[in-house]
């Protein structure tokens, strides 16, 4: 069963398709979304054997003009180095305005290869076809294309909506078991932050998750999806402060992913122990209550993420770190903090002092 969800956006608007094995359909569908009939393929090392021939044997049998270049897996290619050699690529293999980039891997392959896209030539139409589930459910939906700076994370970026989303969840059935709970920490916050509903299927199908089981993966991933296609729909370009909601969890996280090392600490290992922080922070305001606390480190601990950092980190780096949050507004950090299941709020005047005790209780040396 192939599941269609909506990013309405006008003008800009495209469908995230989301079913089994439907990869070799992905060069039909992306004729079907625009005219050009040459593209870079662009996969990481991970799945040059096991998706890259598939995809790119579904391109060329589309009558698309297809040139596969590699990229090594992790964090540290997605750089302006990483982007230089990809604008080669493009130049060595005659790209135009109406060819296609398309971006076959996780989320350091969207983000790398949709940067590219956004920026050469002014922009190319882009294509995300993501294989890990952190990818299905988050990075590869919403427009946002970046690159790393040694001082933050995603700090120099665009905002270039894909022209379609192609998801086929048996990409996830090799995908390592760390890897796999990396994404449900993207799930489960979009359930906290806006579908109630989700958040409780996630937690009672956490076994048919942890096993693979096909049309429970599909279910995963279009709940997750149709959570931000709603947000995304409403503050494409986060403005409004509605699209802010997203990174819950995210504040804290990226500033553990910055000063542990990129790649160190998986992203959403980082988010998780970050939505714990958020949620510590919330319980000292009398927002969030201690039941809704437990029930959701219970969650995220049920299928395999960090509640608490694994080693310590120095409180005044992370307070540096995230000092160079995009978030950041006049120089004060904006906080998303759970007020139950389903609701969140934008809190803009967090105190130093908040946040030193909420790093405390995830294991920050204070």
């Amino acid at each position: 069963m192939l599941v269609r969800v909506r990013v309405d956006l006008g003008p800009r608007s495209y469908d995230v398709h989301i079913g089994e094995d439907i990869l070799p359909q992905l060069g039909q569908a992306m004729v079907a979304a625009g005219p050009g009939r040459r593209a870079l393929l662009v996969a990481d090392g991970a799945v040059a054997n096991s998706h890259a021939p598939l995809a790119a044997s579904s391109l060329h049998a589309a009558g698309v003009e297809t040139h596969l270049i590699l990229i090594p897996p992790g964090e540290s290619s997605k750089s302006l180095e990483g982007a230089a050699r990809l604008y080669d690529a493009c130049l060595e293999c005659g790209l135009d305005r109406r060819s296609f980039i398309v971006a076959l891997g996780g989320g350091v392959v969207g983000d790398l290869a949709g940067f590219v896209a956004a920026t050469f030539m002014r922009g190319l139409p882009f294509v995300q076809v993501p294989t890990t589930l952190l990818a299905q459910v988050d990075a590869s939906v919403g427009g946002k294309v970046a690159v790393d700076h040694p001082k933050a994370k995603n700090l120099i970026g665009a905002f270039h909506q894909p022209r379609l989303v192609w998801c086929d969840v048996r990409t996830l059935l090799t995908l390592p078991a760390p890897e796999l709970a990396a994404g449900l920490a993207e799930a489960i916050k979009g359930g906290i932050l806006a579908s109630p509903h989700y958040y409780r299927f996630l937690a009672h199908q956490r076994q048919r998750i942890l096993e693979r089981d096909g049309p429970t993966l599909a279910r995963v991933v279009s709940g997750a999806v149709r959570v931000k296609a709603r947000v995304v729909a409403g503050d494409e370009r986060e403005e409004s402060g509605a699209r802010a909601t997203l990174n819950l969890g995210h504040t804290l996280g990226h500033a553990i992913e910055a000063v542990s090392g990129y790649g160190t600490i998986r992203h959403g290992e980082a988010v998780s122990i970050g939505m714990v922080a958020a949620g510590r922070l919330a319980l000292g305001r009398e927002m969030w209550s201690q039941r809704w606390q437990a029930e959701m480190e219970a969650t995220l601990q049920g299928v395999g993420l960090p509640v608490r950092l694994p080693a310590p980190l120095p409180a005044r780096d992370l307070l540096m770190a995230m000092s160079h949050d995009k978030k950041a507004v006049g120089g004060s950090l904006r906080w998303i903090l759970p007020r139950r299941p389903g609701e969140v709020v934008v809190i803009p005047d967090v105190t130093t002092e908040e946040v030193m005790a909420a790093m405390a209780a995830v294991g920050v040396a204070v």
